[in-house]
């Protein structure tokens, strides 16, 4: 798989599933604090089913290279677009789980949506996650804070107890204990560095100014039983913002229903595409 060399020098890990010859390209980027084989349930049938599948490790995450700096969303959004580039990808479908929305968003105003001729925000953290004045349903600043405490204290626990919240291992089941050890097992790969800043940049950047550059059909996934980015400052807001947006919340659904309602995001993913 090829290690992409982006504008700063920090090479990315990028899987590039079909080619240049195969069908028409789907990009898919991750949520915090995973890696890009957080998509295997998506990447694996979208390619089966003859389309172009590219998903990378975010800076900092998975095996791309672990910069000290570079954890901001013009940073990232810049990364997107290299990857875009380096690839020679056009006309993507552009999909972002969590704070892979985020990029998505950003990248749609910093680079005027590029290449993108339609765009997901799959429990997505965009528009606010934080809780102001003007944003009441959003999250107090003091979770963030303590997220970025229970890391440092303890990383390897913090992030086994937060995956409970985000699978909600008690609404339907949750997931197995084989989904709980390899989500653990993708973050520690991470830099604990990255893994610290992203808490602040998913958690704290307005996306709101962004949401007007969504110019292409656009999907939107949330589950209204997700702890983790809560559906009313989120697909909520971005389904009011974002014009003719397709939305799609799910009832019994928590934040990592890529893994817990797979066969229903599959089906809504390639209906979405076919449209």
């Amino acid at each position: 798989m090829p290690m992409i060399k982006t504008r700063d020098g920090t090479h990315l890990y990028a899987k590039d599933w079909g080619g240049e010859n195969s069908g028409p390209t789907v990009l898919l980027i991750h949520g915090w604090p995973l890696n890009a084989d957080s998509w295997e349930y998506q990447a694996v049938p979208l390619a089966e089913a003859g389309y172009r599948v590219v998903a990378y490790d975010r800076r900092g995450f998975g095996r791309s290279e672990q910069p000290w700096t570079g954890y901001n969303y013009d940073t990232m959004a810049d990364d997107m677009a290299d990857v875009i580039s380096e690839l020679k990808l056009t006309d993507v479908s552009a999909f972002g789980f969590s704070m892979g929305g985020g990029e998505i968003s950003r990248y749609m105003s910093r680079h005027d949506g590029r290449k993108i001729i339609k765009a997901g925000l799959i429990s997505s953290v965009a528009p606010f996650m934080l809780k102001t004045p003007d944003n009441p349903d959003g999250v107090d600043a003091g979770v963030f804070e303590d997220m970025k405490k229970g890391l440092r204290d303890d990383r390897p626990a913090f992030l086994s107890n937060f995956f409970k919240d985000f699978y909600r291992q008690d609404v339907n089941g949750g997931v197995s204990d084989g989904v709980l050890h390899w989500s653990l097992m993708m973050s520690m790969l991470a830099s604990p560095k990255a893994t610290l800043d992203c808490v602040d940049a998913f958690g704290k950047t307005d996306f709101r100014p962004d949401m007007s550059a969504f110019e292409v059909p656009t999907l939107i996934v949330h589950g209204k039983k997700d702890k983790t980015v809560p559906i009313a400052c989120s697909g909520d807001q971005a389904a009011e913002m974002i014009k003719d947006a397709t939305y799609k919340p799910y009832d019994d659904a928590p934040h990592g229903l890529t893994a817990t309602h797979t066969d229903q995001l599959n089906a809504d993913m390639m209906a979405f595409l076919k449209s």
